[in-house]
């Protein structure tokens, strides 16, 4: 006896089409300037949804995401800059908004500029961006026509900040590198709605500036490698997230608070006649069993004229290992 039923059958089409060139000069021995260039036509055709099955939506959109930049090299030194353009089609579940809340693609326009200083002992780098967003899609509290919380266009946010990045050979037995990343992550111009359950409506809060979510300003890592004997390596692994939020209010009742871990690996390579490389692969993660979240969701809302927000937040686990084996034949 089958009793499995089908509660709908909703056709969705994707057809996507890319085409890329690239093109680079020698402007002298020292200097190269490039340019890439990609044209990608995205067509839906999305008929119906599950809360909204006579919602039809036939979109066609033509993206044309540019490239182009230099770079200068001399001895160890690389110097770079570079424009870039991109535009990404809204998910599938945006458009279920309802036809007067149809969701726009996103653009974003990149500047990056840095230099690398490199040779068999030392590493040195920077690199500078901003990210400027159109159009981005985020999640606001909105509630589309069917009753569901919809990601919705933002008409300008930004990303701005720096990489860097170093290492070194400090002796034969002894290895160290770090990175850093500082960042700016704003909306400009935010509406932020929330549920009002005494009047069955939603109240909305603007915001001037704010963070956008899940985006920390600062992130770093660290590796010190030793070497004690042949074929042993043992790394230390540090990383450093700052605090960040669980949506774009910057509101400090939803937020991540910051965290430090370390990890520990030890590695023993050898290899013999046919084996060219076995690996014997022993690490230990959050030695110091850190208690921490990094990823969650905040949800508010007004009940008996009382906001009440409720986080949810997803643990790491404690201090835990794993032994592996890598072969390379």
């Amino acid at each position: 006896m089958n009793c499995s039923t089908r509660f709908y059958y909703l056709y969705a089409f994707k057809h996507d089409l890319n085409l890329y060139g690239k093109w680079q000069q020698d402007i002298s021995a020292n200097t190269q300037i490039f340019m890439d260039a990609q044209y990608r036509r995205v067509k839906y055709d999305l008929l119906g949804f599950k809360d909204n099955p006579t919602l039809f939506i036939y979109n066609n959109y033509n993206f044309f995401n540019p490239k182009l930049g230099f770079s200068y090299h001399e001895n160890d030194w690389l110097f770079y800059a570079s424009y870039s353009r991109g535009h990404k089609e809204p998910n599938r579940d945006d458009f279920e908004a309802g036809v007067n809340q149809q969701p726009k693609p996103e653009g974003l326009n990149d500047w990056e500029a840095g230099f690398e200083r490199k040779n068999a002992r030392d590493l040195l780098s920077a690199n500078v961006y901003y990210m400027k967003y159109r159009d981005q899609l985020v999640l606001t509290g909105k509630i589309n026509d069917v009753g569901s919380y919809t990601r919705t266009n933002i008409p300008s946010s930004y990303r701005l900040g720096i990489e860097l990045q170093g290492g070194a050979v400090i002796k034969n037995w002894l290895k160290a590198s770090a990175n850093l990343t500082l960042s700016r992550n704003k909306i400009v111009d935010f509406t932020e709605y929330i549920d009002d359950y005494d009047n069955g409506v939603q109240k909305s809060n603007h915001y001037a500036t704010t963070d956008i979510s899940f985006s920390p300003e600062i992130v770093g890592a660290a590796t010190l490698t030793l070497m004690p004997v042949k074929n042993l390596s043992v790394d230390l692994l540090s990383k450093y997230v700052s605090q960040q939020y669980l949506d774009n209010t910057a509101n400090n009742s939803r937020r991540l608070d910051a965290w430090f871990t370390e990890d520990l690996r030890a590695v023993y390579s050898f290899g013999k006649n046919w084996l060219k490389n076995l690996d014997l692969v022993l690490q230990v993660n959050n030695v110091f069993n850190k208690k921490y979240e990094p990823n969650g969701y905040s949800f508010s809302y007004y009940y008996d004229t009382q906001l009440t927000t409720e986080n949810y937040y997803f643990p790491m686990a404690g201090t835990n290992f794993f032994a592996g084996v890598n072969i390379r034949l």
